[in-house]
């Protein structure tokens, strides 16, 4: 992260990354967080977040952790309790499900709006035409807190591919959050991440590349 940073000019103490525990089991999650180099968790399903953050115990509690997964409308509320962010809102149905909830529980939530980057049917998110309406829109819901955008890169070959698809998301954050103090873009996976840190990314995923070397003895950041 910090060598791709360094290539483009940006200053890797601007980057955060999330470690997705989404295949790893609780040891080997355990393990990261021991580690020291986890600072955020990422999970796409609530009943394994619950049930890993449950296991983990004052361990989780070092870590602050984020729905990066789509998040059906009827979960919308068990998430409250296990998330801390949830980085994949896609629509305003879930917004509001989502706001009712805080209101009830008198409370905030950092999220981030999914940008749908593809025309595949299984992927979620925001139609990129679409996202200076929606945002404006997600202004109706004051307990919710859009921090910035998050999205899916296709995956392509080579991975050099994906790089317009990460400008323009960078293009699309700058003219959403502009002089927004702490504004996220999240993108990059363990496949592409070094090229959506080049493009401007501030929040990066890993988890694949993270625990096959943890798997095999060590963890890196």
């Amino acid at each position: 992260m910090g060598a791709a940073a360094r290539r483009s000019g940006r200053d890797p103490g601007g980057l955060e990354l999330v470690v997705v525990t989404k295949y790893a089991g609780i040891d080997a999650t355990r393990a990261v967080l021991a580690s020291g180099l986890a600072r955020q968790i990422g999970e796409s399903r609530v009943q394994d977040a619950a049930l890993k953050k449950e296991s983990l115990g004052e361990a989780a509690r070092n870590a602050r952790w984020r729905m990066v997964g789509h998040l059906q409308t009827n979960k919308a509320k068990a998430a409250l309790r296990v998330f801390d962010a949830v980085d994949s809102l896609d629509s305003l149905k879930l917004a509001g499900v989502l706001d009712q909830a805080l209101a009830e529980e008198d409370r905030e939530l950092d999220v981030l709006v999914q940008v749908k980057l593809t025309r595949k049917e299984s992927q979620h998110g925001v139609e990129p035409d679409d996202l200076t309406g929606f945002l404006e829109e997600l202004r109706a819901f004051p307990r919710l807190k859009a921090r910035g955008l998050m999205a899916i890169a296709p995956d392509l070959e080579p991975v050099e591919e994906a790089r317009p698809y990460f400008k323009r998301m960078r293009e699309l954050f700058e003219r959403s959050f502009a002089g927004v103090e702490g504004a996220v873009l999240s993108m990059g996976m363990s496949r592409d991440f070094e090229i959506a840190v080049e493009e401007g990314a501030t929040l990066v995923r890993v988890g694949s590349s993270i625990f096959s070397r943890q798997q095999e003895g060590t963890i890196t950041s």
